[in-house]
């Protein structure tokens, strides 16, 4: 669907939808309703002789039918946009895929099974090994000695 087309839909959409909120919350209820707060007790003569509730029960059908049909053309054109131009994790994954793929032959590539996340096996000369954190000490120092204090015999 052109961009214009999505354009003008939505704009009547926007629309429907503050013109549906605006009949509801007019029509008068078993309280009076906000139809009541606008001429007070006279505001049922200002629609006519048959009063505000046929002419905004009217009003509110026809924004309902108009949401509807423009809820159900822009969510048709949305997905037909998105089957058009795939999604960006599936982009991320191909270039993944082809990446890990010119890797594969190189050494120091991650192998087959492995995951690219994780480091490989062997670690490089001149870092500490697994388990310690990088930059700590690697030899092995004794403990401080534990400092007991005694209670005496009290």
């Amino acid at each position: 669907m052109p961009e214009f087309l999505v354009a003008f839909f939505t704009g009547v959409h926007i629309l429907a939808c503050i013109a549906l909120m605006v009949t509801i919350l007019l029509q008068s209820g078993k309280g009076g309703g906000l139809a009541g707060a606008f001429g007070g007790g006279s505001s049922q003569t200002l629609f006519g002789g048959r009063g505000a509730a046929s002419f905004l029960s009217r009003a509110a059908t026809i924004l309902a039918v108009v949401f509807f049909v423009t809820s159900l053309t822009l969510g048709l054109a949305a997905s037909r946009n998105a089957t058009a131009r795939p999604s960006l994790v599936q982009d991320e994954a191909r270039r993944r895929a082809t990446q890990r793929a010119g890797t594969a032959g190189q050494p120091g590539a991650p192998a087959p099974g492995q995951p690219t996340g994780q480091p490989s096996q062997q670690a490089p000369t001149g870092q500490a090994p697994s388990g310690t954190a990088p930059g700590a000490p690697t030899t092995n120092a004794p403990p401080p000695p534990a400092t007991t204090s005694g209670s005496g015999g009290k």
